[in-house]
Formats: C-alpha cells, sequence, structure tokens
C-alpha cells in the first residue's frame, strides 16, 4: 500500500487477563514466555507442506516453542484431512497445558467443518491465543461467543512467503511490522494503528468490541451459534479475496435486512483483492461507500488488513476505540 501506516506497539505485560466488552467478561488468553510452545494446525484446505517447517523456524527465531499437530499435512481431497482430524487436532493443541497459543498453517475452506464438533464451553475452557484469517473468521467468531479473545492475522503460509522473499532482498534482515505486531501481541502488548485519511471516510467517534474478518465467511455463519454479529456495540471490520463486486453487495444487503448494520458503532473497511468489478462499480471501494453513505457512524476505509502482505493483527473480542478524521485514522485497543 502506498499510504502511510504507522504502528505503535505499546509493550503492556501487566494487560489484564479480562477485558469488558458487549456487557460481558471476554477472556485475553495468557501472555506468552520464551520457550512456550506453539502449536500449528491445518485448520481448512491442505496446506503446501513447507508452510509448517516456514512456521516452525519462524517461531523459533521468536523465542518459542513450534510443535506440530498430528494430522497437520494430512490430505482429505483439498482438506487438510477430514474434520474429525482436524477437530482432533483442535482439541488435541486446547486440551494440552503445554501449549500456549494456536496458529493455523493457511485458510480456504473447511474450518466450518471441525467448528461443528467442538462445543463453544469447550473454547471457553481452554482460553488459548487461535491466530489466522481468511477462512479462520469462522473459528474467531466461535472465539467471541465462547468468551475468549483471538487473532486476526497472517499464517505459516504468509512467514513463508516472508522467508522465500529474504532470498531475494537487498536488505534480508530488515523487519517484518506484521510479524513484529502478532510477535508483540503474543508477549502481552497491545496495537495502535494509524493510517491516512480517504476520501469516502466518514469522521466520528466510536468504541465497541472489535470482530470481523472475511465478509464471506462470516455472512455465511449468521444466526448461528457461532455468530460474532448478534453482538451488539461492535466495530466490524470487513476484507475479502476473489469475490466479485455483485457478491460483496448481495452480503451488505444480507446483513441491512437483518439490521446488523443498524447497530454496529463503527465500521473499518479492509481490503477486497482479485475481484471483478460489475458494470455499476469498476472500484469495491466505490460500491460499498455508496452503500454506506446514509449511516451516521465513523467508517475508515483502505485499512490494512486482508489478503495483502500488510494485513495487521486485529485482536477479535478487544475493546477499540475507531477514530475517523479528516487527517487520520486511528484504532486504539483498551489497555486495561
Amino acid at each position: 500500500m502506498k499510504e502511510k501506516l504507522t504502528i505503535m506497539l505499546v509493550a503492556l505485560m501487566c494487560f489484564g487477563a479480562t477485558a469488558e466488552a458487549q456487557n460481558k467478561k471476554m477472556v485475553r488468553p495468557e501472555s506468552l514466555k520464551p520457550g512456550d510452545k506453539i502449536a500449528i494446525l491445518s485448520m481448512a484446505s491442505k496446506p503446501n507442506d513447507k508452510y509448517a517447517k516456514a512456521g516452525m523456524k519462524v517461531l523459533k527465531e521468536w523465542g518459542y516453542t513450534p510443535v506440530l499437530s498430528p494430522n497437520v499435512n494430512a490430505k482429505h481431497g483439498s482438506f487438510a484431512g477430514t474434520p474429525e482430524d482436524r477437530a482432533a487436532d483442535m482439541l488435541w493443541a486446547l486440551r494440552n497445558p503445554e501449549i500456549k497459543a494456536i496458529m493455523s498453517t493457511r485458510g480456504g475452506y473447511g474450518s466450518i467443518q471441525q467448528l461443528q464438533q467442538i462445543p463453544l464451553d469447550t473454547l471457553a475452557k481452554y482460553p488459548k491465543w487461535i491466530i489466522g484469517y481468511s477462512d479462520i473468521t469462522s473459528v474467531h467468531s466461535a472465539m467471541v461467543n465462547a468468551g475468549v479473545m483471538s487473532i486476526h492475522a497472517h499464517m505459516c503460509g504468509y512467514l513463508y512467503e516472508q522467508e522465500v522473499n529474504k532470498l531475494f532482498s537487498d536488505n534480508p534482515d530488515a523487519p517484518d511490522s506484521c510479524s513484529l505486531a502478532l510477535r508483540n501481541i503474543l508477549a502481552g502488548g497491545v496495537p495502535h494503528y494509524e493510517v491516512a485519511p480517504h476520501k469516502y471516510n466518514h469522521t466520528g467517534k466510536a468504541s465497541g468490541m472489535l470482530v470481523g474478518g472475511n465478509l464471506s465467511v462470516f455472512c455465511g455463519m449468521i444466526g448461528s451459534e457461532y455468530d460474532f454479529l448478534k453482538n451488539d456495540n461492535i466495530i466490524l471490520f470487513i476484507e475479502d479475496v476473489s469475490e466479485n463486486t455483485s457478491s460483496i453487495n448481495r452480503m451488505i444487503q444480507q446483513m441491512k435486512i437483518l439490521g446488523v448494520l443498524d447497530k454496529v458503532k463503527g465500521i473499518i473497511i479492509g481490503q477486497f483483492t482479485d475481484y471483478t468489478p460489475n458494470s455499476d462499480f469498476k472500484k469495491m471501494e466505490d460500491m460499498l461507500a455508496e452503500e454506506l453513505k446514509g449511516y451516521k457512524i465513523p467508517i475508515a476505509f483502505n485499512f490494512p488488513v486482508g489478503h495483502v502482505d500488510e494485513n495487521y493483527p486485529m485482536i477479535e473480542g478487544a475493546n477499540v476505540t475507531l477514530n475517523v478524521k479528516k487527517s487520520c485514522v486511528t484504532l486504539t485497543f483498551d489497555e486495561k
């Protein structure tokens, strides 16, 4: 992205274990210490076998001990093993007291299959950081309704790409700001994001519980027990990939007629990539601006989250304040 992005990483090792959001307590998983174990799982589509290896390498460099789930490289058609395989891996990682966090190798499709075999009270019983995005949005939605925060962020696939890019870089040791932000959150820190203004922004300030991710994934869960949109006072962030303009418009209409957009306190428009425009709108942001123009809430366009390299970690279930000003946009995470 060409726009300037400033990230303030605030090291708050005393960040509280819980935070108030939506009149219920959201549990923030324990901060990780050097040497803690992070399980690498494949929750959806089958990964490139090199993804898990790259994830292990990077997590070791961060000072953690990566462990592979039994079925991390399993294959069942286009999936990373059967739903039973993937559910077994998640339960293994949740129930193992030595494992402090869980990272997915990639997204794709399929995480909703295993979720149906894992009750929400089980997710609540074993609060651990779960890291991923794209199809893993379904897991984040379930975690929010279980009362546990999780991290919408890059996965092993991205870490693999970064390792490959280093081979052709003039400065291979240059820090990756997305990875630094994720590493800081795992250690107990709190991010603060500041991005450039956009012509379609709606100025204003609002606070609420941050939820969101891949639009087509969470729209497919509306009305279910995993649906985080049923909560009130939310700050919603959206992104998607390979969905044409008409499909995204249909999802926006779905949220409108269900009253979802009437109760959100603010909206963050992330990156929509690899899409086909329709005859009405050449750009996705033009369509979204038209559909959202009547909402008198802060709305931030072109936020660095989605299927792009600048996919900044978002703590699902955390209390945040979105401040959309003419000069810039800030997203501040509650430090309590």
